[in-house]
Formats: structure tokens, C-alpha cells, sequence
């Protein structure tokens, strides 16, 4: 194949009637039968095998230049170590095998069964595959670009910036998986680094909203309030701001997780945002929740629902906010106050109240020599915190002095 290419002439392909071979060079051959039919041939030898080939298609259908483009191609495959025909098969099938964005997006959420840190992670990226993406569910994936994702994100993206953000990073993950499983090539046109960062407008710092959080300066009088009400939702909310817990976290709690006799609960990886196993020292005040819930316990769940089997809905401490007219704030916000305190009224390093929330710090390679959670550390910011939280302190303004090693 390193001799001279292209040397057939239309006008003599055409011509040729006689049976054989003609070579035009680099492997490709016109191949004549008996009775007339011609037909391309690329004939190539595996690096220590024997001699191969396979059939390029018929002429006139595959004409003189299009056998060259394919021949091309598979001296291409050769020169790589590949084999041309198994490759040609590969992507015949990636053609019949033609996923939309829809299908892709449903497949996604197939593979992800088990996976998900709770029911309304799944539901919400559910609903931005099947809602929010509706417009291009029937666009081929193999088809589909850049101005496919900007008509999803533009009409949100300064409506709804938080929305907007969740969506960018859950349709860039299906495009991985759909690169993934061969049913398309290319860059990923939902990357934000270098791509949409420049086609997107830019947001104001008032547009970018968080949870609304209580001032920490309000929760002891909250606290107080709160544990006026026999609601069980009200018991959960109040595990959850001395705890500084998430909302899932909380309502998922089973008893099995508690170890009353060393004050702690541990969260398995599965329950965790991180996916890491995450243990809470109990405060006095934690305690004093939960023990008579556990005498009085009917459910696997600390906090079961009605429906038996399941714990209370993720909607339950959201309505005790509602209730107490309150609902300016949100559940979530709580932790926002947590680490206000942290900040304003103790010297606790911030590692330490990063880690009370189940937060990732430091960088990868920090996080692979610091094994430790500084479980002895976070005991004392949480019980101080607690402390403030239900007025069991002489002060209002805490200092905490964490010695260093």
C-alpha cells in the first residue's frame, strides 16, 4: 500500500468489462466478475497476520472518488492498529442505534437507580429532563449543539439563576453519558468552563440568591418557641438546627444510626450529599429530643410519616415555619445561621465548622492525607451551639479556644 495511489481514471472504471482486478493504489481495488458487476475492494494486511479484505460497496453506486474517501479511512484504522471492517460495523450500529436527547436523558436516570441521595433529588432531575428540556427531547443526540442547550437556559437563566445553574450541570451530564455510550462525538456543548461562560449574560450578585436564613441573633428565642408546639415536625426541626443537619439527613434518620451512650449519630455515605460517611456529636440538648422519642418509638424512622415504612415529608418543617408565620425563612437556611455564629461569635477555625456541616474542604490532596474528622473538636463547637441556642449559657457571645496541636 506504500506504492503509487489514485491511479484508476473514471472513464476506465467505467469501461472496464473484462473480469479481475484493477488496483488504483493504497489497498483499494475495483473487482470485475464473470458476468459483468463491479464492486470495490480494500485489501489490507494485519500487523503479523494474514491478508484481508473487505467490500467497499458496488459501483456505480460507490463511485471511483467515494471508494477513495473509504479506503482512506480504513488505511487510517490500519495504520492505528485497528481493524477497518470491525470499525465500520461499530459505527453502522451507532447509526441504528440513534438515541434522542429525551431517550438519552431517560437512560441517564435508568443508570442512576440506587443512586440517589434521596426521593426528591430524583424527582427534581427528573423534572428538568422531562419539563424543562421538553423542547429538545426529539433532537438527535448526535445532532444536537450549542444553541439546544441556550434555548433551555436562556428564558431561566436570569429568571431562575439557581434553577438555571442545577439544569447547565444536569444536561452536561447527560452528554457525558451519551459520549459515553458512543451515541455522540465531540466536545460536551453544555460545558460551562471556556464555553457557555461566554455565550450566557452575566448575573448581578443580586441575582444569585441563597436560602433565606434566620439570624442566628433570632433562633434562641425561635428554639423557645418552637418547643412549645407537640407537633413531631417541630421535634425534627429543632434536631436539625442543634445538629446543623440538612432537611433529608434529618427526616431520614433511623434509630439504628444513634449511639446514645457515646452522644452520636452517624450517617451512612448513601444518606450523605457527598456520598461520605458523617459523624454528629449529640449535644445534651440533641439528646434531650430524642430520648423520649425513642422510648416512644413506633418506626425504624426517628421521624415516621403516615405512611408506614416512610419517614415525614421533606415538606413537614417547611409547614412549621408556615404555621408560625415565619415562612420568610427556610429549613435549609438554618445551617446559613449555624455558620454566621461560627463566624461572628467563636474563634472555632474554619475547618472545624466546615467539617460541622458535612462540607468538603481543603484540596484533594489534603483531604487524602487528613483522614480525621475532628470529632473531639466539633463536640465542643456543637455543644456551645447548642448552648446558645437554648439559652442554657450565662452569656450571649461565645468564645471558644481550640487548642493546637
Amino acid at each position: 500500500m506504500a506504492g503509487r495511489r489514485n491511479k484508476l481514471t473514471a472513464i476506465a472504471v467505467e469501461k472496464r468489462k473484462s473480469p479481475g482486478r484493477m488496483g488504483d493504489g493504497g489497498g483499494l481495488y475495483l473487482n470485475i466478475k464473470n458476468n459483468g458487476p463491479k464492486s470495490w475492494v480494500y485489501r489490507w494486511t494485519p500487523k503479523g497476520g494474514k491478508p484481508r479484505e473487505m467490500g467497499l460497496g458496488g459501483y456505480p453506486d460507490v463511485s471511483l472518488q467515494a471508494a477513495r474517501d473509504e479506503a482512506q479511512t480504513c488505511r487510517q484504522e490500519t495504520a492505528a492498529g485497528l481493524d477497518p471492517k470491525a470499525e465500520r460495523d461499530r459505527r453502522r450500529n451507532l447509526v441504528n442505534d440513534e438515541k434522542s436527547i429525551g431517550e438519552a436523558c431517560d437512560l441517564f436516570l435508568e443508570s442512576m437507580a440506587g443512586r440517589w441521595t434521596n426521593d426528591k433529588s430524583e424527582k427534581q432531575w427528573r423534572r428538568t429532563f422531562e419539563v424543562t428540556c421538553a423542547p429538545i427531547r426529539t433532537r438527535p443526540m448526535r445532532q444536537a449543539d450549542t444553541s439546544d442547550v441556550l434555548q433551555v437556559l436562556t428564558p431561566i437563566w436570569l429568571k431562575t439563576p439557581e434553577t438555571a445553574v442545577r439544569t447547565r450541570g444536569r444536561i452536561e451530564s447527560v452528554f457525558d453519558y451519551a459520549r459515553s455510550k458512543g451515541w455522540r462525538d465531540g466536545e460536551n456543548p453544555a460545558r460551562w468552563k471556556g464555553h457557555l461562560e461566554n455565550m450566557l449574560p452575566k448575573r448581578r450578585k443580586s441575582d444569585i440568591r441563597h436560602h433565606p436564613a434566620m439570624p442566628y441573633q433570632e433562633v434562641p428565642a425561635f428554639i423557645a418557641r418552637l418547643q412549645g408546639l407537640e407537633a413531631l415536625a417541630a421535634r425534627a426541626l429543632e434536631l436539625l438546627i442543634l445538629t446543623a443537619a440538612r432537611t433529608n439527613e434529618t427526616l431520614g434518620a433511623q434509630w439504628g444510626e444513634f449511639d446514645f451512650d457515646g452522644a452520636l449519630w452517624t450517617v451512612p455515605a448513601e444518606r450523605m450529599k457527598l456520598r461520605i460517611e458523617h459523624r454528629v456529636p449529640l449535644s445534651p440538648a440533641a439528646l434531650d429530643i430524642l430520648r423520649p422519642l425513642h422510648d416512644a418509638r413506633i418506626s425504624a424512622f426517628v421521624f415516621p410519616g403516615q405512611a408506614e415504612g416512610k419517614p415525614l415529608s421533606n415538606m413537614a418543617m417547611e409547614m412549621v415555619l408556615r404555621r408560625m408565620k415565619l415562612d420568610r425563612y427556610t429549613v435549609h437556611g438554618f445551617r446559613s445561621s449555624f455558620r454566621d455564629w461560627c463566624g461572628d461569635e467563636t474563634t472555632a477555625p474554619r475547618e472545624v465548622a466546615e467539617a460541622a456541616l458535612a462540607h468538603k474542604v481543603g484540596s484533594d490532596v489534603e483531604r487524602t492525607y487528613r483522614r480525621g474528622d475532628a470529632l473531639a473538636k466539633r463536640r465542643q463547637l456543637m455543644d456551645m451551639w447548642a448552648d446558645y441556642c437554648t439559652g442554657r449559657q450565662s452569656e450571649n457571645v461565645v468564645k471558644i479556644r481550640v487548642r493546637k496541636n
